[in-house]
């Protein structure tokens, strides 16, 4: 989630048996696979290509994440959001566009409720507003919230600042009688002594509380530090292989249901308790100094008991899924959780190798509902889509693909598919230039995820499912 152009730092990771990384090497050999050529589509034989709905015209930013609820789907851009029709989703159509500049404009939904994270400093917080330095200290950067209850016409209700802004977020609803509201975790970084409202160390995260029938009241409620003894200090390497010195969080995924979440935290994983929503806790935590540069993104497994981080090698604008990289610098981590610890168990990263124009990346992903199995559908960028069966959490294997050949319609390395997500049968790609991608899997590994429907997807806040009629 970070952006291409940079927020995402690099580096490396903590010491894995040179059996796991001999597995590794086994596991995803190089191949010297035929890159397509610009534009021409590579897949999996089970991976159908429905359809591609083009990026509007009046958004000239590129897409950003995703979220989906109904029948809608929900698409950040860094010059605002997009609704689209789903019911049919092999004639997925263009319901509105809010033009509301303020990258990344990641997106979560609850209710009638919008959420977008804005990580650029604006001069003001309309969507009017222009960019404008964060050593200003009467610059904008935060949350928005919209009304989407008329899809055709969503309203703009409330902007909420926070500390260096809101690079990712993540929803918790309350439970009980808290239910009535809805808290959001917002992850950011960057901070400088030049910048008012950023100041180092920033160990912390902000939260918001949001009352569900009162959403013009939100406002954040706590800021709890969870690195109250600094994190991890980083290394001072050569760019890209440098480990980010942690200074907050890049993204946090909760499972509300198990009151608990899993933060990637730019130098460090870590698992929270957040049984108490606005008091989140800091409970085990791992570093990677030898393979990973940047935690980036986070993912449970159905039953709570696993987790996948990402590493973002390269800040997104790199060409980091080459043979040069190798299969460990850039890949995903998988970690089963053992007694409330972190055990590190394998890593995967696609094995099909990409042009030196392609930023690759190990990006945002989500489970595709298989009981009893763990299969995670994820976007890397210019290097694809990937579905990746990690039930033996030490040997995943890939069982299915898309990609394209270089996107020529922008500059170098500025180009693919931000996230990927599962939602009622169908995987929907979030494309930076060229639009919503909507592909189905057929496998016999995946298809009983037909029988299971969803009503709300934010890949950040998990929960578990069950089979339609069980």
């Amino acid at each position: 989630m970070s952006t291409p152009l940079g927020k995402g730092l690099t580096g490396r990771f903590l010491l894995v048996a040179g059996a796991a990384v001999a597995m590794v090497l086994a596991m995803s050999p190089a191949q010297a696979a035929d890159i397509p050529a610009p534009g021409e589509i590579s897949k999996s034989g089970n991976v159908e290509h429905v359809l591609n709905v083009p990026r509007p015209a009046e958004l000239t930013g590129i897409h950003t994440d995703m979220a989906f609820q109904g029948d809608y789907a929900y698409v950040g851009n860094y010059n605002g959001f997009s609704i689209y029709d789903i019911r049919k989703p092999r004639k997925t159509s263009l319901v509105s566009s809010v033009i509301c500049p303020g990258g990344q404009m990641d997106v979560a939904v609850y209710g009638n409720l919008l959420f977008g994270a804005v990580d650029s400093s604006r001069s003001d917080d309309s969507c009017n507003s222009t960019g404008q330095s964060a050593a200003t200290k009467e610059s904008w950067e935060g949350v928005r919230i919209f009304d989407i209850s008329d899809k055709k016409n969503p309203r703009y209700v409330k902007a909420v600042e926070t500390n260096c802004g809101s690079h990712t977020l993540t929803l918790v609803p309350g439970k009980g009688r808290d239910r009535r509201n809805v808290y959001v975790y917002v992850s950011s970084y960057g901070p400088s002594g030049s910048f008012p409202d950023c100041q180092p160390p920033h160990d912390k995260i902000s939260i918001i509380k949001v009352p569900l029938r009162a959403p013009a009241e939100a406002a954040v409620v706590a800021t709890p530090v969870l690195f109250p003894d600094g994190g991890n200090p980083g290394e001072n390497l050569p760019y890209p292989y440098r480990t980010s010195a942690t200074t907050g969080c890049h993204d946090i995924t909760a499972y509300p249901e198990k009151n608990i979440a899993a933060g990637a935290c730019m130098g460090e994983g870590v698992l929270m308790d957040i049984s108490n929503p606005v008091e989140p806790k800091v409970t085990t935590t791992v570093r990677d100094d030898e393979n990973f540069a940047f935690w980036h993104s986070a993912t449970f497994n159905n039953r709570g008991t696993k987790v996948v981080f990402t590493d973002e090698l390269g800040g997104g604008s790199g060409a980091t899924c080459n043979e040069a990289t190798g299969p460990t610098r850039g890949a995903n981590a998988y970690y089963d959780i053992v007694r409330g610890k972190l055990e590190f168990r394998s890593y995967f990263k696609i094995a099909r190798h990409q042009a030196d124009t392609e930023n690759c990346v190990a990006h945002n992903g989500s489970l595709i509902p298989v009981k009893g199995k763990d299969i995670m559908v994820q976007a890397w960028y210019q290097g694809g889509v990937s579905v990746v069966d990690f039930t033996d959490s030490a040997k995943p294997q890939e069982i299915g693909y898309f990609e394209r050949g270089p996107d020529n319609t922008a500059p170098a390395l500025s180009g693919g598919i931000w996230s990927a997500y599962y939602y009622n049968g169908y995987v929907y790609g979030s494309d930076f230039n060229l639009g919503l991608d909507v592909l189905r899997i057929d496998d016999p590994r995946t298809n009983p995820a037909r029988g299971v429907r969803f009503d709300i997807l934010n890949a950040q806040t998990q929960g578990s499912y069950r089979e339609r009629g069980h």
